[in-house]
């Protein structure tokens, strides 16, 4: 099959051997300029390298870009998810889906700075990242081309893979040596897929965790810090102001020390299959305990229940790629007008694998000990609670007049033998409470 004609690509470059592949093979099959793209995440590897891979494989100096992106990353895309306490499926921080629109968008601009008229990426045509980039593209420039060299080529296997490299001279760190596992790692987390891990019944082996010292070996003394939150973003450790990536950065070595984040799952991909991975994800399972707390005392109660039902749907248009579209957008206007009074300080105690909420305040709480007091108080009539429980039961009240068979069919069988030891002169409690359905209903004998 001919290939498009591309005259300039921009490829997501990181420098290891699958992208360094891509490079060589975008230029033989396409016989086109490529244009490198490095992003610096905070993934915790040196980046720089990559600029020298990419000259000695033929690439101009002008056209490899190596961006520090880390700030951007936590100010621009993690802060506001975690603004919607965001989790998919119940435990998953998204650390993965959250890097990619941000990859996305660098690569189109890039590619309107070069004028490169393809862009290109490393993923599979198994996962959700390939969607996760290609909708960030063409959400941004619908006249882009894009490029999935896995869902075109036959390199479909690592031996294939070093093959290409060693007949194409590609130089490979660790001379070729397969990683146990694939990972992808950023500030927010690191993830682990593949291998031991395939098989859901096996438990992660200890030397796969490379973030976090395990909680049976965290520190046996309790630590205590504390989380200054601006309108529902952390802006200050223990009084110390930061920098967004700096918070994250600062939690991170907090939770790893103290064994958090650990997470192992099996995921619903949105390509149809379950798949089992292990996720780090220290700083952010910090993060997101001490942002529900501060939302506990600012938010008033229906504006955080209804926060609570949008999240799952906000949660599942981050992990599908969705970033970029009119309903997130418009989700993320809402959760932003809730973050408007979300501000004070969260006490938080970190132990053994453990985050845990000791204290929160702020001068917006909408807690008021006088009210909640269980000594006596004078702002609350406990008097005013009948009228209001009643007028909560009218509708049972005048559904079990109007229609007793209903009361019948949820007390089940009145002549249904019951065990009931509980006696009360010559009766049971379960004999007294069945006769006053029965009367209720008017079924006495």
């Amino acid at each position: 099959m001919a290939k498009r004609k591309i005259n300039k690509a921009v490829l997501a470059y990181s420098g290891g051997l699958d992208t360094s592949i891509i490079l060589k093979w975008l230029q033989d099959e396409y016989e086109c300029e490529v244009v490198t793209f490095t992003a610096d995440l905070g993934q915790g590897e040196e980046v720089e390298p990559a600029r020298q891979k990419a000259l000695d494989m033929g690439i101009k100096p002008e056209n490899i870009f190596i961006l520090d992106l880390r700030e951007e990353f936590v100010k621009d895309f993690v802060f506001p998810m975690f603004r919607a306490n965001a989790i998919y499926e119940g435990e998953y921080l998204l650390g993965t889906s959250i890097a990619r629109p941000l990859i996305s968008k660098k690569q189109i601009e890039i590619a309107h700075e070069t004028g490169a008229d393809a862009v290109s990426h490393g993923a599979t045509g198994k996962g959700n990242d390939q969607v996760r980039f290609e909708l960030g593209y063409l959400a941004l420039d619908p006249d882009i081309a894009v490029i999935a060299p896995w869902r075109e080529w036959d390199l479909n296997s690592r031996t294939k893979l070093l093959k290409y490299a060693e007949e194409h001279g590609i130089d490979i760190d660790g001379k070729g040596q397969a990683k146990p596992y694939s990972m992808d790692a950023n500030l927010l987390h690191i993830s682990y897929e593949g291998e031991w891990l395939e098989n859901p019944f096996n438990e992660p082996e200890e030397d796969m965790w490379l973030w976090s010292v395990s909680p049976e070996n965290a520190p046996d003394e309790a630590e205590y810090i504390t989380i200054s939150y601006e309108k529902g973003d952390p802006v200050a450790i223990n009084g110390e102001e930061m920098s967004p990536a700096t918070v994250l950065e600062t939690l991170n070595t907090l939770g790893k020390k103290h064994g958090i984040g650990r997470i192992d799952i099996v995921e619903n991909r949105m390509v149809g299959m379950k798949a089992r991975g292990c996720y780090e994800t220290p700083g952010g399972t910090i993060m997101l305990k001490g942002h529900r707390a501060i939302e506990s005392i600012t938010l008033d109660r229906e504006e955080a229940h209804m926060k609570d039902e949008l999240m799952p749907k906000y949660a599942k248009l981050i992990y599908n790629g969705l970033w970029w579209s009119a309903e997130r957008k418009m989700l993320q206007a809402a959760i932003d007008a809730t973050q408007e009074q979300v501000s004070g300080e969260v006490k938080l105690k970190l132990y053994k694998g453990n985050v845990m909420v000791v204290g929160r305040k702020s001068d917006l709480s909408l807690y008021s000990e006088e009210h909640s007091t269980f000594e006596e108080d004078e702002v609350y009539n406990q008097k005013d609670a009948e009228g209001f429980i009643r007028l909560n039961a009218l509708r049972f009240i005048i559904e079990g007049k109007k229609q007793p068979e209903r009361i019948v069919s949820m007390m089940g069988d009145f002549d249904e033998v019951e065990v009931c030891h509980i006696e009360t002169g010559s009766t049971t409690i379960c004999q007294k409470i069945k006769r006053f359905f029965k009367k209720l209903v008017g079924k006495e004998d």
